[in-house]
């Protein structure tokens, strides 16, 4: 049983490309081994069960979800599966998993890793040409820079191309007080911003700025266009897919706990 919730963990959200390993490669499956999945109120919110047995994460703690939200979707996942488990398939078992194994324990470190995106923020570098593209990002990219310096008073500077700007330490430390210091919003916050490459992002879809699709649509504004102009690749949707995926689950953790 142990093996299992060892695949089905995810490891860390410290590390995107996880999920996406696990979808080319494929993990294995297990045999369903239980008849129903329920939970039980826990001082630290909603345990998770098994036929009535505790649910262990892969260092042997108690599978709790923060809020009962959470600890539906968590059930709904189990009671979902057929006669084998497919872990891939159980987005938010994975998510929580890592948040109690390896984020509880170091928000600080997750806190650190979320704010060097502010240094180089996806949003921050915008196409030169063509202008149908540039009107594109400014339309998804703008309204979130403008949010962050209004109200966040974190103030930062476009460019043109990839070429590294470097960012006022005021506008960074703004953003960085922005963030939440409880270890799942800022677990799901980390989630979202490297599946996105924006912590930006991140921020205004925690603060309800925009919502899910708002999100996704921002992060792959280029890779859209390029898809548009030249076609899409099979490999490339099937890792987007699975960001995807993870992405959702992650989006609903923050929207459930900030």
């Amino acid at each position: 049983m142990r093996e299992l919730f060892d695949e089905v963990s995810g490891k860390s959200p410290l590390d995107p490309e996880e999920p996406v390993r696990r979808a080319t490669g494929g993990p294995r499956r297990h045999n369903r081994f239980y008849a129903h999945a329920g939970l039980v109120e826990d001082p630290d919110g909603f345990a998770i069960a098994l036929d009535d047995k505790p649910v262990r994460t892969p260092s042997g703690r108690t599978l709790v979800a923060p809020n009962r939200e959470i600890a539906d979707g968590i059930v709904a996942e189990w009671d979902a599966q057929q006669e084998t488990i497919d872990p891939m398939t159980m987005p938010l078992t994975r998510f929580v998993n890592s948040v109690i194994d390896a984020v509880a324990d170091r928000v600080e470190a997750v806190t650190d890793d979320v704010a060097k995106y502010f240094g180089s923020d996806l949003l921050f570098y915008r196409a030169g040409h063509p202008e149908a593209l540039v009107a594109r990002e400014a339309a998804h990219w703008d309204p979130i820079v403008f949010w962050a310096a209004d109200a966040l008073g974190a103030h930062f500077i476009l460019a043109e191309g990839i070429v590294h700007v470097r960012q006022p330490d005021s506008a960074i430390a703004a953003a960085r007080a922005a963030l939440p210091t409880d270890p799942w919003s800022i677990a799901a916050l980390h989630a979202v911003t490297t599946l996105t490459g924006s912590a930006l992002l991140a921020l205004a879809l925690m603060r309800g700025v925009i919502d899910q699709d708002q999100a996704w649509a921002a992060a792959y504004v280029e890779e859209d266009w390029n898809i548009e102009q030249w076609g899409g690749d099979e490999e490339i949707a099937a890792r987007r897919a699975a960001r995807l995926v993870d992405f959702r689950a992650a989006a609903t953790i923050l929207r459930s706990t900030a």
